[in-house]
């Protein structure tokens, strides 16, 4: 009896160092890098869509000080709320990043609402009142500190989208990519547009 038990112990024993064996060389051979550069890039376009939305929160209230003090600015003002409304309504889930019209028309929509938002800003120069006003010195301040997080952060996103992308297709990843990961695609990438490694200027 005690041999048998002894067996089953030494069975089990060299099991769970088959097993770790195993681990050791799946981790080792680059298995694990596919799905953690996938993920990382999804932090990432998480992290830009938070920037955005935190940029369209302050929004509300910049057209509303504006207003005050430049109604006549109606072209304008309305430019912008509808610019936010379009760039609040297209949404891109982490499933649709392999889709390059959806991330293109995400920052289409984006960009649209930038240069209203540009627009505004200039116009506040004709009114030295609003220039002066507390709230909107405020939300000038939070909007400029927004446009450097959206910048670090889409910085960020097409950082991690290139070393995934460069996984899929590169020794030795790709040959986890063209078996176990055979459905990961390329993850789409902002387009570069003149200009967008700087976050627009709004200081006055």
């Amino acid at each position: 009896m005690r041999k048998i038990t002894q067996r089953i112990a030494t069975h089990r024993i060299g099991l769970a160092a088959a097993l770790v064996g195993i681990a050791l060389t799946v981790s080792g051979c680059g298995y694990n890098t596919i799905p953690t550069l996938e993920e990382q890039a999804k932090a990432r376009w998480s992290d830009v869509q938070n920037q955005y939305q935190r940029r369209a929160d302050l929004i509300p209230n910049l057209v509303a000080t504006v207003q005050g003090y430049a109604a006549q600015e109606k072209n304008v003002l309305t430019a912008v709320i509808e610019a936010r409304a379009k760039a609040t309504q297209v949404k891109v889930d982490v499933s649709q990043l392999t889709d390059p019209d959806k991330v293109k028309a995400f920052q289409d929509a984006q960009n649209q609402l930038t240069g209203a938002l540009g627009r505004l800003l200039a116009v506040s120069e004709n009114y030295p009142d609003l220039k002066s006003n507390a709230n909107f010195l405020a939300l000038q301040s939070q909007l400029e500190g927004t446009e450097n997080r959206i910048a670090v952060a889409r910085r960020d996103y097409i950082e991690a989208v290139r070393v995934y992308n460069t996984a899929l297709r590169t020794f030795p990843t790709v040959i986890w990519a063209k078996t176990a990961f055979a459905g990961n695609k390329p993850m789409a990438e902002f387009t570069a547009s003149e200009g967008s490694e700087k976050p627009p200027q709004v200081k006055f």
